[in-house]
């Protein structure tokens, strides 16, 4: 799909600008046409430009979303107008790529498109979760209602990602200090100390290693550094074929201690998505493929895509997910009796606050932990490195009698 600029005029004379999606010129005006659009110009989007923008821009966080969602939905239960709504939010927001894009869907809104179609021409911004939502309430006529769960979800969603977040904060910290001082020490204190060493005097195994280290990174650095750079694209680009996702995500999930939380975090947000989407009133199957795509984890996505092929004629949730190691037998049980007495919304819900409860306290846990492994770990990186250089000084001495 290409994106297209248009300035027309409507049936009340008035110019409209706005943006739409279309295979080509041709399918766009005729787009134009049945919104009975009298078109004045159509040119296609400058690609080089949105493309220097999308790696330059800032991007719309979910706490951004979420406070936008409940504004909207505030000002729409109010009786105001969405595209007022829209301008009127687009001048407070302090992300310039947020503001173009609700004046944009408000211009495209005027113009006749409907408010999901319009949200739609935004993925990057706005997820499929998001604009089917809108739809929902867009033909349900409860809009407000929709966007009021959708700020919920979101709100949670950033509570849960900032728990991992801070997790993982402090292990990264640390092992980047690690790295560092590393090869600082390599480069800065290695020949310094190699300088007091005599010729003569032999050098451990471990202090030769070290010394033929701290050469090769002070003497062939572009090729260290190009060797690095392969390494880490290498392994990019395999993490992002289907084969490297479903491998990286199996070895994620079986790291002690991270695993479990990766785990509860990926079901938390999976029954939080299930029920928003089916509390908003989404189709049973189009929920299921919706929260199995959102989820973040590609094994329980591809889990819920075949369970939906069985459940499409006519059988439980609980049955086809049952025997996956992925869903655990309580979540199975608790989806099972929702099913039954016509809960499964509210189940879902207890589900996803329960898990979120559980990495709320793994996190906290896991910090207090990973805090003296870490010192530990630094510990016996300087530590070693340390004894390889003190060594032969010590050698040196003691053959010199002192």
């Amino acid at each position: 799909m290409t994106e297209y600029i248009y300035e027309c005029i409507d049936r009340q004379g008035q110019i409209v600008k706005g943006r739409l999606s279309a295979e080509n010129e041709i399918s766009a005006i005729e787009k134009l046409k049945k919104m009975e659009l009298m078109i004045l110009d159509i040119k296609q989007t400058d690609l080089n430009s949105k493309r220097r923008k999308s790696l330059f821009s800032k991007k719309v966080t979910l706490g951004e979303l979420a406070m936008f969602s409940k504004q909207l939905a505030t000002m729409i239960n109010v009786g105001i107008p969405v595209t007022r709504a829209l301008f009127a939010i687009s001048e407070q927001t302090g992300n310039p790529v947020f503001k173009d894009a609700l004046i944009n869907i408000a211009e495209n809104i005027e113009s006749g498109r409907d408010l999901s179609d319009a949200f739609g021409m935004y993925p990057g911004i706005f997820s499929n979760l998001y604009i089917s939502m809108l739809h929902s309430g867009e033909v349900g006529g409860n809009l407000d209602e929709a966007l009021n769960r959708l700020s919920d979800q979101l709100q949670k969603e950033k509570t849960l990602t900032d728990n991992i977040k801070a997790s993982t904060f402090y292990p990264r910290m640390v092992a980047g200090f690690a790295i560092i001082l590393f090869i600082s020490m390599l480069v800065f204190m290695v020949p310094i100390f190699q300088g007091f060493i005599p010729e003569n005097v032999p050098v451990p195994a471990i202090t030769a290693f070290v010394f033929l280290l701290s050469e090769s990174l002070r003497g062939k650095w572009y090729i260290w550094l190009s060797m690095t750079a392969g390494i880490i694209l290498l392994i990019l680009l395999f993490i992002k074929s289907p084969l490297g996702k479903r491998f990286w995500e199996e070895i994620k999930l079986k790291i002690p201690i991270f695993g479990p939380m990766l785990h509860k975090s990926v079901l938390a947000r999976f029954s939080r998505t299930l029920s928003t989407l089916l509390e908003g009133g989404i189709p049973v199957i189009q929920a299921l493929e919706s929260a199995g795509s959102t989820s973040g984890s590609l094994l329980i996505s591809e889990a819920i895509a075949e369970a939906a092929e069985q459940i499409i004629q006519g059988r439980n949730i609980s049955e086809q997910l049952e025997g996956n190691k992925l869903f655990p037998p309580m979540m199975i049980q608790m989806i099972a009796i929702g099913e039954e007495t016509g809960s499964i919304s509210s189940m879902l819900d207890k589900l996803a606050e329960f898990y979120e409860e559980e990495v709320a306290t793994l996190t906290k846990g896991l910090t207090a932990l990973l805090e003296p492994i870490m010192l530990v770990i630094v510990g016996i990186i300087i530590g070693a490195m340390i004894v390889a250089l003190y060594l032969p000084i010590f050698t040196a001495i003691t053959q010199a009698g002192f």
